[in-house]
């Protein structure tokens, strides 16, 4: 269980994250947000790359703080920014963040072709990252946070430059390893999670809006949208439905 209890984070007098409290099991949660939402603020947080202002996160009712490095290998990070060696090959890339990994080497060459045949990297497995598209170097990044198969895997737009056949692959794969794992999946595509997420985490302006079941929130925004008569001519989506909730925040602050 991940806990996050008060988060906040400022930037001065900026609030990038506002007293977030929320608690994630196992199963696929998807945050939706527009840029500057706080999206990547709180998987930073997750994760321990960036310092809380205030607030704790607790795995298994201790905080990750105490736990460390042992927190640390629990968890798979693929963040939006892509920094990596260009030099590596994509399979020298993987082999190495599986030894940072502590990862036994026959281990991490058997889950190394594994990973890089969900990515659709096989083929492509023996170039330089330095000659990949943005995509391609987006799904290298997921392949090496796959590696060891972490309790808590975290994903800051995965499906950035897949094609569909390729999104629809990543998703279904993303959806059988969640019975075991915690996985929290940031991304502008609504399709990656209106199937398979347990719950939707909306953020706006760094506070927290809603954070139930896909089809709950849209069951509730329909109500509220017929009792004022402003049904929308298409079937509502969950995009209509975080458009409803930023209007709501916006209109209220």
């Amino acid at each position: 269980m991940l806990e996050l209890i008060d988060c906040t984070k400022k930037y001065g007098n900026k609030t990038a994250l506002n007293a977030l409290s929320v608690t994630f099991e196992t199963g696929v949660y998807g945050l939706l947000g527009a840029n500057g939402a706080g999206k990547s603020t709180m998987l930073n947080l997750i994760t321990d790359n960036l310092p809380r202002t205030s607030g704790q996160i607790l795995y298994n009712g201790k905080d990750i703080l105490s736990l460390g490095r042992s927190y640390r290998k629990r968890v798979g990070y693929t963040p939006q920014l892509q920094g990596m060696y260009d030099d590596f090959t994509a399979r020298d890339f993987l082999h190495y963040i599986g030894a940072l990994k502590g990862m036994k080497r026959r281990e991490c060459r058997k889950q190394t072709e594994q990973f890089l045949d969900i990515v659709c990297l096989s083929d492509s497995a023996h170039r330089k990252v330095g000659s990949f598209s943005g995509g391609m170097r987006q799904r290298v990044l997921l392949a090496a946070a796959m590696l060891d198969e972490p309790e808590i895997l975290i994903l800051d737009e995965p499906t950035a430059g897949l094609d569909p056949t390729q999104r629809i692959r990543l998703r279904d794969y993303i959806a059988s390893v969640a019975a075991e794992r915690t996985v929290l999946l940031a991304t502008h595509v609504i399709g990656d999670i209106e199937t398979i997420s347990k719950k939707v985490l909306l953020l706006y302006r760094g506070t927290l809006c809603r954070f139930a079941p896909a089809e709950e929130l849209l069951r509730e925004t329909e109500e509220l949208l017929a009792k004022r008569q402003q049904l929308p001519e298409h079937p509502l989506s969950l995009e209509d439905v975080y458009l409803f909730h930023a209007q709501e925040q916006l209109t209220e602050s």
